[in-house]
């Protein structure tokens, strides 16, 4: 064996390793025994999304919240994503989302049967979280997402669609196939997310998830202009499938497998 050859072996051999462990990763993620770890995954990832998006407003309009500005509100739920994406993203996907968790079903990469548990987990975890926040502090309504003064709801509806578009465009780009992992997607996504909403949230609060504005409009009983947080969202999540195709054509099983990571060792050719 060559000196050449030699020194190739490590490479080699770490390629291997990271292939057997993706492999093991994706049977995991298709192991329905296991669904009760993804469920619960949505469920506690979402309740800290929303108890920091929502918090954010709760806690400022308290008088020791004073300080904290609209740079910090809207930044900080973008930051939460990134360490939820980082610590549990290869768990359940860090849907956190509808819109995210219907737009991964209709491109193909997220099995519609799983789409119901994924929704009401996430149901569950907003609502828990816009709980805990009414019961530590009080006026959960000023963590609602609502248009901004002057803004009608038709544009607010407008605002959510394009932001989610492109949101749900960076998903779709940078996740791996079925899941939103990695430290490429953490920081695509969370960045996004923090960007557009210094911009977006003086216009409509820059939700992006019909369930974070849901659960305060839920437990603080005033669903006023809710349906642009559900309307612009969901039309926007499916323009982004549309896109998505455009761009990269229609999913298959050797490129969801390729950018899940989980090539053969001896399939060199998508490296």
């Amino acid at each position: 064996m060559s000196t050449n050859d030699r020194a190739g072996e490590p490479g080699i051999e770490w390629l291997e390793r990271r292939f057997r462990a993706a492999d093991i990763d994706q049977q995991r993620f298709d192991d329905s025994s296991l669904e009760y770890r993804r469920l619960f995954s949505e469920a506690w990832g979402t309740f800290l999304l929303v108890v920091v998006a929502a918090g954010g407003g709760v806690v400022g309009a308290q008088a020791f919240g004073g300080d904290l500005t609209l740079a910090m509100k809207a930044l900080a739920p973008g930051m939460m994503v990134m360490g939820i994406i980082f610590f549990m993203g290869t768990i359940s996907g860090a849907h956190l989302n509808p819109a995210v968790t219907l737009a991964f079903a209709a491109r193909g990469n997220f099995p519609w049967l799983r789409v119901p548990g994924y929704i009401v987990a996430q149901f569950v975890g907003a609502v828990l979280a816009c709980l805990f926040l009414q019961w530590v502090f009080g006026d959960i309504m000023a963590g609602a997402t609502l248009p901004g003064p002057g803004v009608s709801t038709g544009t607010a509806a407008l605002m959510e669609g394009l932001l989610t578009l492109g949101l749900v465009s960076v998903i779709l780009g940078t996740a791996t196939g079925a899941r939103n992992i990695g430290i490429a997607g953490a920081i695509a996504v969370g960045s996004y997310i923090g960007l557009v909403s210094v911009w977006g949230a003086p216009v409509s609060g820059a939700s992006m998830n019909p369930m974070r504005s849901l659960a305060p409009a839920l437990v603080g009983w005033d669903f006023t202009a809710y349906w642009a947080y559900l309307v612009g969202p969901l039309v926007g999540a499916m323009i982004a499938v549309v896109f998505e195709r455009i761009l990269r054509g229609s999913p298959t099983k050797a490129g969801a497998n390729a950018a899940q990571g989980i090539l053969g060792p001896g399939d060199m050719a998508g490296l």
